[in-house]
């Protein structure tokens, strides 16, 4: 990744709203439509008094649909001037590009033409209102889901994305007789004892009832006889949990990491053995390098700090090794492949891409939209792209390479809390011979934005 933008330019700030022309008056609204103001009713009781929050709400639903009507009759301008399939297949032929800034602008421009399509899920279980998390395996074959239930709580499925393949846009959803009336903050997948045999761990925790995070195997969603699919396969009880995180380093691939509130917990699933690490604040984000058995934190104080989880306990924080600050709580961090860079967001709306060898802020992804949520970043290193839903409900993706933002895409559902899309992005969705796009969940419907 070679430095763009640099942080240390003149950034504002990512999620604030733009400056208008016209002044703010105390106590009354600018009505552009009709070009003149308007006094606010606050503390009212007459039906729907005007209040600022309705009016904007009313101007961005208005430009959520006006979006959706130039998606729908492509209407979006190119990020790159000029730039087109036949100007790069020529500028490739006359050996101006090479293969890998080829494939990275077609991708680009496939990603400016993606069409939104809804998916038919098959299921046999309608009661869930919305799936709140999608999380993909490595060879995005399978999607772990967790849904909200009409009577509370959540349950766990698996999407089967073998179907993305045919014309007629269908996947298999398996669910299982878990469910829980505690929030699940976390998921990621593990391989486990054989390449087949894939495992997802799954964290919960809420105020009332102890937090623990469990070990679900795949297989125990299945379409064969429930009497058939094998149980959990363990579970920890643990206080409130925020992330989660595997080891995939073979000095300790059998050890996952929990953060929790103001410490780490590191687990050998197979020993039991715990190695607990205190911390200053909250841990929101972890991932384990695979080079090395180094587990990175992003923290609600905003440090994001890297342990080697060979090494025993010690007293105070001196075992902190890599050390970097954020302004804000540091809600996801994504290791690139080579580990010398690692991504982070905050909920100021930030999104940099740090050198762990400088320790140095080296490109920022502006555009952003983040205030208290914990949303995470979807790298895509082959593609070169960067993914990331806000919470104005928009999914925006980003040029890794120089950090352009090449399209934002509006929610198909009005915006709220409780309606941000979950998102997945592959160029091989459903496997090695799957189809390439992007996978969007929101409130009970899947959609699939294909490439032309």
């Amino acid at each position: 990744v070679n430095p763009g933008p640099s942080c240390s330019g003149n950034p504002s700030s990512s999620s604030s709203t733009q400056n208008s022309a016209v002044p703010e008056l105390p106590g009354f609204y600018y009505d552009p439509e009709k070009n003149r103001y308007f006094r606010l009713l606050p503390g009212h009781n007459n039906y729907n008094p005007l209040t600022k929050e309705s009016i904007q709400y009313k101007a961005m639903e208005s430009k959520r649909l006006r979006l959706l009507e130039e998606e729908e009759q492509q209407k979006r301008k190119t990020t790159r001037a000029g730039l087109n399939s036949s100007v790069l297949l020529q500028k490739r032929q006359l050996g101006l590009l090479s293969s890998t800034s080829y494939c990275r602008l077609v991708h680009e421009l496939k990603v400016n033409c993606m069409q939104r399509r809804k998916i038919e899920i098959h299921s046999p279980d309608s009661s869930c209102n919305n799936a709140s998390v999608l999380q993909a395996d490595v060879a995005c074959e399978r999607i772990f889901t967790v849904n909200d239930v009409e009577h509370g709580g959540c349950k766990y499925g698996i999407i089967n994305l073998s179907g993305l393949g045919k014309e007629s846009l269908t996947v298999e959803m398996y669910d299982n007789l878990y469910f829980t009336n505690r929030k699940v903050n976390s998921v990621c997948w593990k391989s486990l004892f054989s390449l087949t045999h894939s495992s997802t761990l799954c964290l919960m925790g809420i105020a009332e009832t102890p937090g623990c995070a469990s070990l679900l195997p795949a297989s125990l969603f299945s379409s064969t006889n429930p009497g058939d699919r094998p149980g959990m396969l363990c579970s920890f009880k643990i206080s409130t949990a925020w992330s989660c995180a595997w080891c995939l380093n073979p000095q300790a691939d059998n050890c996952f990491s929990t953060g929790l509130t103001r410490r780490v917990l590191v687990t050998n699933v197979v020993t039991g053995h715990r190695q607990t690490f205190g911390t200053s604040s909250d841990v929101l984000a972890q991932q384990f390098a695979t080079q090395t058995p180094t587990l990175y934190n992003g923290c609600r104080s905003g440090e994001i700090f890297s342990i080697d989880v060979r090494q025993r306990n010690r007293k105070g924080q001196n075992w902190k090794a890599t050390r970097l600050f954020h302004d804000s709580a540091v809600t996801s961090i994504r290791l690139l492949e080579a580990e010398h860079y690692l991504m982070a967001s905050d909920m100021a709306g930030k999104i940099k891409l740090w050198d762990l060898r400088t320790v140095k802020c080296v490109k920022q992804y502006e555009g952003h939209h983040n205030e208290y949520a914990i949303l995470p970043l979807h790298v895509n290193e082959e593609e070169g792209l960067l993914t990331a839903v806000g919470q104005d409900c928009y999914t925006r993706i980003w040029s890794l390479q120089d950090a352009s933002l090449l399209r934002t895409i509006p929610s198909p559902h009005p915006s709220s809390k409780d309606a941000i899309p979950s998102v997945v992005f592959s160029s091989r969705l459903g496997g090695r011979r799957g189809v390439p796009g992007l996978l969007m969940a929101v409130k009970q419907d899947l959609y699939h934005f294909s490439y032309n």
